[in-house]
């Protein structure tokens, strides 16, 4: 285990790490998950083999503290895994994020794109106020107090077991300011950041999940655009192979 400090405040951003040939390759949870748990079964396919690959648990999450004087905006996190990437000395890393951890990972690329050389995003929220069927909507309708009274409770008995493992481990305060800040999104919006980065980006869709919005403004903008069929918001869970193969850049 690794660990950087993310907040001037003696609170810490941690991650584990395999060795392997720069540059790494970075992976980022969602909302209420944890990178390894996520990620750990893709970094280790052999058509992966040899690169140096970094689990990160953003602040509020997993293993990384959860200071309650934090803010949790996407920017406050992309800055935090900043942190970690400046620590590791991981420049031009390629991130494969997931879902608020695609947002986060398109933040720190516009605010940083130092460290950032590629994105392979699956399901990222690329607009603020997404539809009240979002696990992130449906937490952030809560006030705070409520939410880290009753709500997470709640909530923890409605997502179902796999999604539940991950997010009782996440601190009940930050994920509802985490949630709160993924709902208002960014300024300018993701999806603005995303179109205007001159890196190479793929951004993976579930069939499952519908069509992507805007797609083909984001394809003109060259993002490539993938749908991978008979899965959904969890690709990494439901094709593997496919997966990892648009993370190698083999499919």
């Amino acid at each position: 285990m690794k660990q950087a400090e993310f907040d001037g405040k003696g609170n810490w951003v941690r991650w584990t790490e395999t060795a392997g040939d720069d540059p790494a390759r970075v992976y980022v949870h969602g909302l209420g998950a944890a990178s390894t748990v996520y990620h750990a079964h893709i970094a280790a396919r052999p058509e992966l083999a040899g690169r140096r690959s970094l689990f990160v648990d953003l602040p509020g999450h997993g293993i990384s503290d959860r200071p309650e004087h934090f803010g949790y905006t996407l920017e406050d996190h992309a800055d935090a895994l900043a942190a970690a990437l400046d620590e590791a000395g991981a420049t031009d890393a390629e991130l494969i994020a997931h879902s608020m951890g695609g947002s986060v990972a398109i933040v720190l690329a516009h605010r940083r794109p130092d460290l950032v050389s590629r994105l392979v995003l699956t399901e990222a929220n690329l607009d603020p106020r997404p539809p009240v069927t979002a696990g992130s909507s449906g937490i952030a309708s809560y006030e705070e107090d409520d939410y880290v009274n009753d709500g997470h409770a709640r909530v923890l008995e409605k997502v179902g077991p796999q999604w539940a493992a991950t997010m009782r481990l996440a601190d009940p305060r930050a994920l509802h300011r985490t949630a709160a800040g993924l709902f208002r999104g960014s300024n300018p919006t993701m999806r603005r950041m995303l179109e205007g980065l001159a890196i190479d980006r793929v951004y993976l869709q579930g069939a499952l999940s519908g069509e992507l919005k805007g797609r083909e403004a984001l394809e003109d903008a060259g993002v490539r655009v993938v749908t991978v069929p008979g899965a959904g918001h969890n690709v990494m869970f439901d094709d593997p192979a496919a997966f990892a193969a648009e993370i190698a850049g083999t499919a």
